[in-house]
């Protein structure tokens, strides 16, 4: 770059430009519009310009320009990595990295990642920092930036160190959240054996825990991990419900509540059968004198106490939220099918359900955004999180969008499940041809001659589900197609017959 080009940064904070050809002979702290300086908002970083040049992609250096000034960028993570967080600014590791990590060299601790996009990663590597907000925009902690590594995808891990900005004040149970220092001082040296418990505890359980205790003369620590997808069976909240409840069988026991989030079971994970596995007992490590690991699944059965909160976590599939989710190529027949299921359902009277069309909620919900494949995700996870949160409350939602990405159609999976509903995918498996056949909207024609880019089918693809309920709607009445549906063993007691 040299003095006689002109040449733009993008302010990290406005979306605007700055011209850095410019910044010498007006301000260096000026974007059009906006002046970076410090005091409410972002705080703000001077940074050299030719490392900011390289943040932005420019590829060279103006020598003459002061340096720029850069305000902190900022990133909310994913709710995991926010339990990974609140574990480690609480110290409830007994190996604690103190911070995010690269997983090819930090050992046990490799699940402790941080995953960015590009731009945030390029800005966050020029500044030195990075502040993690939670999902309301509060600031958690600041990241120092020591390195950051590619994750794939256009996404990148950084690496570094945190800090604590703020504590997480709110969250069910949140007084139980108690770092082990301070559990460790009440126990003045006496001996604790920290059990993490990441399902309901049965009777079996129980008798486990008890002996032990016994055999060690130790106080019971009884560890709730209500990270994000950790508990077994049972919402987070129900799970701090049913250990208490497991505490008072227990006689003298003690309940802490853990952010300790999924990272896996199903791979081994060095010396441990799987992250989680070594992800627990690092927390119970950081608490206990002794440790005792449950078992991945129920052995035995609950107690009477215990089980009825489960009953009231989890209901019947009659009494429970489920989100029944169409997806299939425009013209279908997955709207017309939708709509028919929604009529059985009120005219039962027995459930109540909302109806979250494609071509409706990219009206209201979605209006705005575009057909691109990043905005074609947006618009399903907006439907899959008003889905999800129907289903927390025991509604049922049905969705019709066409969703032809099986990562997308994943997410929602996930935001469903965790939020304690049942998810039914059913792919309308009506063929191309048959579609363009009933193209009443005259779309697929317009997509063959150019004017619709991106179109499902035609110049983008369709990604068939592998795990489905799979419906044909050719030359069939919908009636019929409808009570196929009904008699599926994936819809087996979700709804009235």
């Amino acid at each position: 770059m040299t003095t006689g080009e002109q040449h733009h940064v993008t302010c990290p904070v406005h979306r605007v430009d700055v011209d850095v050809r410019q910044l010498g002979e007006t301000h260096p702290t000026q974007c059009r519009g906006h002046h970076h300086r410090p005091g409410p908002g972002p705080p703000v970083v001077r940074v050299p310009l030719a490392l900011a040049c390289r943040a932005f992609g420019l590829g060279g250096t103006i020598p003459t320009v002061p340096d720029l000034l850069l305000p902190t960028p900022q990133w909310t993570p994913t709710q995991r990595e926010i339990d990974d967080l609140d574990l480690m600014l609480n110290d409830c590791l007994l190996d604690n990295p103190g911070g995010f990590v690269n997983p090819a060299d930090a050992g046990d601790a490799s699940p402790l990642t941080l995953i960015v996009d590009g731009e945030t990663a390029e800005v966050a590597g020029a500044v030195g920092f990075l502040d993690l907000l939670d999902p309301e925009g509060v600031p958690l902690a600041r990241l120092t930036v020591q390195s950051t590594w590619d994750a794939g995808g256009e996404r990148y891990g950084v690496v570094g160190r945190v800090q604590r900005l703020a504590h997480i004040e709110f969250g069910p149970f949140r007084r139980l959240h108690l770092p082990p220092e301070r559990v460790r001082r009440a126990q003045a040296g006496r001996p604790l054996l920290a059990v993490p418990v990441h399902r309901p505890l049965s009777s079996t359980d129980l008798a486990a825990i008890r002996n032990r205790a016994n055999d060690l003369a130790a106080t019971v620590l009884l560890l709730a991990c209500v990270g994000d997808g950790m508990p077994s069976g049972v919402s987070g909240p129900a799970l701090v419900r049913a250990t208490l409840q497991g505490a008072s069988l227990l006689g003298e026991a003690r309940v802490v509540a853990v952010s300790a989030a999924d990272h896996g079971w199903d791979e081994p994970h060095g010396r441990w059968s799987s992250r989680n596995e070594w992800l627990l007992s690092s927390v119970a490590g950081a608490y206990g004198s002794d440790v005792l690991l449950l078992d991945r699944e129920v052995t035995g059965n609950l107690p009477a106490a215990i089980a009825s909160i489960v009953e009231r976590d989890r209901p019947p599939r009659h009494r429970q939220g489920v989100v029944i989710f169409f997806t299939g190529l425009s013209g279908s027949g997955k709207s017309t099918l939708a709509r028919a299921l929604v009529d059985h359902i009120l005219e039962q009277g027995d459930r109540t359900v909302t109806s979250l069309d494609g071509d409706v909620v990219r009206q209201h919900l979605s209006k705005g955004l575009g057909f691109s494949r990043e905005d074609r995700d947006t618009n399903i996870v907006r439907i899959g999180f008003v889905a999800a949160e129907i289903a927390r409350h025991g509604g049922v939602a049905v969705c019709s969008p066409i969703a032809p990405f099986e990562s997308t159609r994943e997410q929602v999976r996930r935001l469903v499940t965790r939020a304690g509903g049942g998810f039914v995918l059913v792919h309308v498996t009506t063929p191309l041809e048959e579609c363009e056949r009933r193209d009443r909207k005259g779309l697929y024609a317009r997509a063959r001659a150019g004017e619709i880019p991106d179109f499902t089918g035609i110049s983008s693809p369709y990604e068939t589900p592998t795990e489905a309920v799979k419906l044909d709607t050719t030359n069939r009445p919908i009636a019929q197609c409808l009570a196929e549906l009904l008699k599926a063993p994936a819809m087996a007691g979700w709804l009235p017959d």
